[in-house]
């Protein structure tokens, strides 16, 4: 059979799962938790859809670990719809029958909502995957390929593109409050030291680093029963640090693996909700910190941010002699720092 035969012979029905339970065996088991992002999601699960893939399978390491050849990739999708309120998960039935949906009566944030799936699936690996992004060709199956070749490998992530195709970055350094305190004043423009200079990097060779982000995480189902799930105190952001932060402790090693392209429309659910975004974003890394470096680190931490804050809302007023939209983006920031200046004392 011809690769167009082939092609030919693996509409999108070919993705259909078993009705009766997750498909046997499966490769690859996709997450997309979805709040209130319909039409992103749609796209997304089209690019989900339009993948007709095929993967080298190794055989055990008994049999020196010799590849068997090329075949389908088996996958089961899975969405978890928070609560939405756009109809998303009227669209899911409607569209994407062979879609395996999870309705939550209210939206019990990204962790717990990712853990509800996993608990659920049978794939090898899980493939963490935002609803706001759209894969491109041939990225699900370089990651599979990546983590079949790589055994030391306990979590990889796409290269993450904007819209216009220019690269957005997907993974960074590990916290520390040495890092954060960096972050929160710029320094990186004249140093790097809390991101990495991805823009340097060769996008043809795969780099170990410290996290990725959850927008594209693919984690290996053996590490995942080894360190646990994510952590359901987090109810968004800094969750899938804590999970890199535990597979790193555990011995296993991440990676970035830029030949597998994700455009991603970054952010489109937590705008809806900015401000509380905002306080979610804090909110998660003080609990990082006191869970992973203890009570002190987080009270060090939380110092930090009232620093900031005040300074940043110091010099806000410098804000009204800028022009508009440049003027509304700083005003509406200062918002955000005095709101996190209230809720600090409960973090």
């Amino acid at each position: 059979m011809t690769s167009a035969e082939r092609q030919d012979s693996l509409p999108v029905a070919s993705w259909q799962p078993s009705p009766n339970g997750p498909t046997p065996h499966a490769d690859l088991s996709i997450i997309i938790v979805n709040w209130n992002t319909r039409d992103l999601l749609a796209q997304c699960l089209e690019s989900v859809a339009g993948c007709q893939m095929s993967v080298v399978r190794h055989q055990s390491s008994d049999t020196n670990d010799r590849p068997t050849g090329d075949r389908l990739l088996t996958t089961d999708v899975w969405v978890v719809d928070n609560a939405s309120s756009d109809g998303s998960a009227q669209m899911v039935r409607e569209r994407f029958p062979w879609v395996r949906l999870i309705e939550n009566e209210e939206n019990v944030g990204f962790a717990r909502a990712n853990n509800q799936a996993i608990r659920r699936s049978n794939g090898r690996y899980v493939l963490l995957l935002n609803p706001d992004t759209e894969v491109q060709p041939g990225a699900l199956e370089t990651l599979v390929r990546f983590m079949d070749e790589h055994p030391q490998a306990g979590a990889a992530g796409a290269r993450l593109l904007n819209p216009d195709g220019t690269l957005q970055p997907s993974c960074h350094p590990m916290p520390t409050l040495s890092r954060e305190l960096w972050r929160l004043v710029h320094l990186d423009a004249f140093r790097s030291y809390a991101v990495y200079q991805m823009a340097a990097w060769d996008l043809a060779l795969p780099r170990q680093v410290d996290v990725v982000q959850g927008a594209c995480l693919i984690l290996r189902r053996e590490v995942l029963d080894n360190v646990g799930l994510l952590d359901e105190e987090y109810f968004i952001y800094s969750e899938e640090v804590d999970l890199c932060y535990r597979i790193w402790r555990a011995g296993w090693r991440i990676f970035w693996v830029p030949q597998a392209g994700v455009v991603h429309y970054e952010g489109q659910s937590t705008r809806q909700v900015a401000p509380q975004m905002f306080l979610r974003l804090y909110e998660g890394k003080v609990l990082f910190f006191r869970k992973n470096q203890g009570w002190v680190a987080a009270q060090i931490y939380k110092l930090i941010l009232l620093a900031t804050a005040l300074a940043r809302l110091a010099i806000s007023p410098l804000a009204w002699l800028e022009r508009r939209p440049r003027r509304d983006v700083h005003l509406a920031l200062a918002g955000h720092y005095w709101q996190l200046l209230r809720a600090l004392p409960g973090f």
